[in-house]
């Protein structure tokens, strides 16, 4: 499958760079950002996988987040893929800012007309990494996810669902249980139908209550701020619970005074690199 590099910039040593490429899951163009650190060059590295929220790109998180730096330090390599398929001409498409063009929900869609384009869920844990193992030096067999908002909820769910997968996962203000908030209700009716039982396979908290995988070391950060948890539509105490029940370690840290934008996730991403590089450096 062909890659067609759209930009390419040094940093910290090694390179962010940009890709393109046609997606056999999503039906159209994909863009996808990955930062190679220096190692890279002369050794396979572990790769985080780093999901987006709502009406981002994969522009988002490499110009906002500041990862590269302790990327670098530590070997990973860290990929970020857009949010959703774009310019399906899918009736609707980009008609809301929280359903369709930039907001896929890291979901597989079963409802026309959608379930031909939004396979954000195969292309995450499936068609990404085929990818990168074709043209990269990853080592397939070393990954873990992070992700912000509705890209915590997709980072939390591709661990739940892939028990032994993925060495690690974290999350910045995670939608932890969409099928209880208003965010999450307006995705899933639309995108897997009406039928709510359907919406238990993507609903973190739900899959940890029924999680029997190898041990998951979970990092949350949320801000106390952030207006998003006010309104309920974040819910991480349901999350919290349902570990607590199923013994699953969670490191869950209330941040006093931040709020749900890049400047928060800025501030922490050196710490969860590191939480994923004990694992992965392991």
């Amino acid at each position: 499958m062909a890659l067609v590099q759209v930009s390419s910039n040094k940093c910290f040593g090694g390179y962010q760079k940009v890709y393109e490429h046609e997606s056999s899951e999503l039906k159209c163009k994909m863009r996808f950002a990955i930062y190679l650190p220096p190692k890279a060059e002369s050794a396979k590295c572990p790769v985080l996988y780093w999901l987006s929220g709502l009406t981002c790109t994969e522009q988002n998180f490499i110009t906002k987040a500041g990862s590269q730096q302790a990327a670098s330090e530590h070997g990973i390599i860290i990929v970020a893929p857009d949010t959703s398929p774009r310019g399906c001409n899918i009736e609707g498409e980009d008609e809301s800012w929280d359903f369709g063009t930039g907001a896929g929900f890291y979901v597989n869609a079963t409802q026309d007309p959608w379930k031909t384009n939004y396979r954000m869920y195969s292309y995450i844990t499936e068609e990404l990494p085929w990818l990168l193992s074709s043209n990269f030096s990853v080592d397939p067999e070393r990954m873990s996810l992070s992700g912000h908002s509705m890209g915590g909820h997709g980072a939390l769910v591709c661990a739940f669902k892939n028990p032994g997968k993925y060495k690690s996962v974290s999350a910045f203000a995670p939608i932890c249980n969409p099928s209880q908030c208003a965010w999450g209700q307006k995705a899933f009716t639309g995108y897997l139908g009406p039928d709510k039982t359907t919406w238990e396979a993507y609903d973190a908290t739900l899959l940890a209550a029924s999680y029997s995988g190898p041990a998951l070391d979970i990092l949350i950060d949320q801000g106390r701020d952030d207006q998003f948890l006010s309104a309920s539509q974040l819910l991480p105490d349901n999350l919290i619970a349902a570990c607590s029940t199923k013994n699953i370690p969670v490191v869950f840290r209330l941040q006093q005074g931040y709020d749900h934008s890049y400047f928060f996730v800025f501030s922490f991403i050196s710490d969860h690199i590191k939480h994923h590089a004990k694992y992965l450096n392991a």
